[in-house]
């Protein structure tokens, strides 16, 4: 095998490990060596051999009569110890959580990874159209170019920097996605003033998204967090900006006087 061979191979299995991983949450507590298979098309045989890996390193465990994987604490914990304020102490997740309890609808973190926007973490929503969300999850990545929230994450960008990124994202996008610097330049100068963006979710996706950029000293890196829906939901979006506005405010503010549980949102568009 050649080095370059040998090279490419560590990386393929360095991203099913990351793909493995990234397949549990809220609504996918457990998977079998099946549901891995489907949702990133791999061979079986291989993914069998790295499940069980996986268990033998801690990460996973194996229920013997329904041969189901559980991620265990260690691999929710690994990495958390290198991280500060918000992601460390727990205060993110419980944003997200919050969020989704509130709403009843889908809610992403967005980050950045070079150029493109990435899904970094998915919550599936309980009353929102489940056909416009279909095929989101984390991992998830595309062109900062290509949604709403990659836009807010843009916007972050030193301005003296920001032009030269837009217009090479221009420039190495595909015909169909080609677009308006001015507009996109438009864009990003509403996304610094207010902090928030609605638009297309993206990933291929036809949902919408109301995005807001995380408190600038709460997080080490620039994120977004997105209450994401359907076109055909009937969604206040006023009502949704100042719902994110409030759980940032008091979750990662910690406000110990505000309630814990909350009544749910009424957002349907009058």
């Amino acid at each position: 095998m050649s080095a370059a061979n040998g090279s490419s191979n560590k990386a393929k299995i360095a991203r099913r490990v990351v793909e493995v991983l990234e397949y549990f949450d809220d609504t996918h507590r457990e998977a079998t060596v099946m549901d891995i298979v489907r949702r990133y098309n791999r061979p079986q045989s291989s993914t069998s051999e790295l499940l069980s890996s996986l268990v033998d390193l801690g990460l996973l465990t194996k229920n013997p009569y329904s041969r189901s994987y559980r991620l265990t604490p260690r691999a929710a914990l690994i990495g958390t110890g290198s991280q500060g304020g918000v992601v460390r102490d727990g205060r993110l997740v419980r944003l997200l959580d919050r969020l989704a309890a509130q709403t009843g609808l889908s809610v992403a973190l967005f980050g950045m990874v070079g150029l493109k926007t990435q899904i970094v973490s998915w919550r599936d929503g309980s009353r929102c159209s489940q056909t416009a969300t279909r095929g989101l999850f984390g991992g998830l990545q595309e062109p900062l170019s290509d949604s709403a929230a990659g836009w807010l994450l843009l916007s972050t960008i030193a301005p003296h920097r920001c032009d030269g990124v837009v217009r090479r994202l221009n420039a190495e996008a595909p015909d169909d996605r080609k677009f308006s610097v001015q507009e996109m330049a438009n864009r990003l100068h509403s996304a610094r003033e207010h902090g928030y963006f609605q638009g297309p979710v993206g990933f291929s996706s036809h949902a919408q998204t109301v995005a807001m950029l995380l408190p600038a000293e709460t997080a080490e890196q620039a994120l977004a967090v997105g209450l994401v829906y359907g076109a055909e939901d009937q969604i206040n979006q006023e009502s949704l900006i100042e719902c994110l506005r409030e759980a940032m405010r008091h979750v990662l503010c910690e406000d110990e006087q505000y309630p814990a549980i909350v009544e749910p949102l009424r957002i349907a568009a009058a």
